[in-house]
């Protein structure tokens, strides 16, 4: 699965994978491995955020049955995906902003465009939690052919579903002394450490809520 900090996009479907973060620092919360052994990674708490492959565009025609240009009516993208997160409570609430692009091709008129978008929270990369749908609005001025309006979608996590249980920590955390065996072994690739870190990673994923005309039109263009 691809994920971007800004504008991202993930491969869309029920083989979502989850990945688990890296990094070489940490806040409070979150679970260092750094034995000394070659690893540094960081365990968060907080969903993995990003907008799945061919959602971050919107385009629609005049003539729904007609996808040429010369149909095109509006056209819009997300970008500037921004993520906070909260956990420090029972609920892990995360909130991500974005900004929508939009052009319009007929700049007769002052002219409001509402296009709905979603915010799902999915577990262990198929499991869907929950999912919300909003509306972004955006402005075009008589004469103007571009608009921009942010918006933000939130999610919440179970803290307790995203905690790693005590006997993995364990197994992730302890310290492995040099020349011993499996001190070279990485805990991470252990079948059982896998399956316990998929199990406890979440994404929170936006994007535009589309038809599967304008699925299509975005995969097929």
């Amino acid at each position: 699965m691809k994920l971007r900090a800004h504008a991202p996009h993930v491969r869309f479907g029920l083989a979502l994978s989850a990945v688990a973060a890296l990094s070489a620092c940490s806040n409070e919360g979150e679970l260092v491995i750094d034995q000394g052994v070659g690893i540094a990674s960081v365990l968060t708490l907080c969903p993995s955020v990003g907008i799945p492959d061919y959602t971050g565009d919107v385009t629609t025609f005049r003539d729904p049955a007609d996808t040429t240009v010369a149909s095109l009516d509006v056209s819009a993208a997300m970008t500037n995906l921004r993520a906070t997160c909260n956990d420090t409570a029972d609920k892990i609430y995360s909130e991500a902003t974005f900004t929508v692009n939009a052009r319009r091709s007929d700049t007769r008129g002052a002219r409001t465009v509402e296009l709905p978008y979603f915010v799902t929270v999915v577990r262990g990369g198929s499991a869907v939690v929950s999912k919300r749908i909003g509306t972004v609005t955006l402005a075009f001025a008589d004469g103007q052919e571009r608009a921009s309006a942010t918006a933000k979608a939130g999610g919440f996590v179970n803290r307790a579903d995203a905690a790693l249980p005590e006997d993995i920590r364990e197994k992730i955390t302890k310290r492995r002394r040099a020349g011993d065996q499996e001190a070279a072994l990485d805990p991470l690739a252990d079948p059982e450490v896998k399956a316990a870190i998929a199990r406890t990673r979440f994404e929170m994923l936006v994007g535009f809520q589309l038809t599967e005309a304008q699925l299509k039109y975005n995969v097929t263009r």
